[in-house]
C-alpha cells in the first residue's frame, strides 16, 4: 500500500484529504506543522507528500526543500494564494506539482495519482534502461539510466517531474512541443487543461538549467534550444 503524507494545519481540511486517500485505497499519516513534517517525512518515508505552503514552525517552502535534500520524492503543494511567485518558488524548491485552495477532492486524487504513476513509470524505465545512456547537448548532460542532469559539468537536482518535463523536450531539441503535447506525455492529462502547470514548471527549469536552454513559442509550446 502506498503511503501518503499529508502536512495541513486546518482540521477541516485535513480530515477531508486523509479521508478521501484513505478511501481510496492510501495509507495516510496526517500532520499540523512544519518540524513535524521534516520529522515524520524521516519516519514514515511516504511515496509522497501533500504539503500546505502556510504552516506554523516552519513554512512549507522550507519544508519542501529539507525533504527534497533528504530524499526526493513527489510533492503536491496546496497553497491558498494564487500568486505565481509563490509558486515558482514552491517548484523551484521541488514541488511537483500545486493545486490552489479551495480545490475538489477529485482532482486532488487525480493529481496525487498522476504523480505516482510517472514515479513508477521512471523507475520502470530506469530499471529497463542499458548501462550507459547519456544524452549530451551543448552544455547539457543527460544521463538517462542514472536520470542525472549537469549544465557544464555541474549537477543539477531536479524533481522527478522536472526531469521528465526537461527529458520530453530532449527528444527532438530544436523541435516545439506544444503544451497540451507535454500535458499529456509528463503529466499524463489528455483534456489539454492545465496549461499554466506546464507554464510554471518550465520557469522553474530554466532557473535551474538557465534561462537561454529552452525557447518559447508564443501561443504554441516550447523547445529545447541547443547552440553549438
Amino acid at each position: 500500500m502506498q503511503r501518503i503524507l499529508v502536512v495541513e494545519d486546518e482540521p477541516t481540511i485535513a480530515q477531508a484529504v486523509a479521508a478521501r486517500l484513505g478511501a481510496e485505497g492510501f495509507e495516510v499519516r496526517v500532520v499540523g506543522d512544519g518540524p513535524t513534517a521534516v520529522e515524520g517525512f524521516r519516519a514514515y518515508v511516504p511515496d509522497l507528500v501533500v504539503l500546505d505552503l502556510m504552516l506554523p514552525g516552519m513554512d512549507g517552502l522550507e519544508v519542501c526543500r529539507r525533504i527534497q535534500a533528504e530524499r526526493p520524492a513527489p510533492v503536491l503543494m496546496l497553497t491558498a494564494r494564487d500568486d505565481e511567485t509563490d509558486l515558482l518558488v514552491g517548484l523551484a524548491v521541488g514541488a511537483d506539482d500545486y493545486l490552489t485552495k479551495p480545490f475538489s477532492m477529485r482532482e486532488l486524487t487525480a493529481r496525487v495519482r498522476t504523480l505516482l504513476r510517472r514515479v513508477e513509470h521512471a523507475a520502470a524505465l530506469a530499471a529497463a534502461a542499458p548501462v550507459r545512456d547519456v544524452v549530451r547537448l551543448g552544455p547539457l548532460e543527460i544521463d538517462r539510466a542514472a536520470r542525472k542532469v549537469s549544465v557544464d559539468g555541474a549537477p543539477v537536482h531536479l524533481t522527478p517531474i522536472e526531469y521528465e518535463l526537461l527529458n520530453s523536450l530532449a527528444r527532438t531539441p530544436g523541435t516545439v512541443l506544444t503544451r497540451a503535447v507535454l500535458l499529456e506525455q509528463v503529466w499524463d492529462w489528455s483534456d489539454g487543461a492545465g496549461t499554466r502547470v506546464v507554464d510554471s514548471h518550465v520557469k522553474a527549469l530554466r532557473r535551474k538549467l538557465g534561462a537561454d536552454l529552452i525557447r518559447t513559442v508564443h501561443s504554441v509550446g516550447y523547445a529545447l534550444e541547443i547552440t553549438p
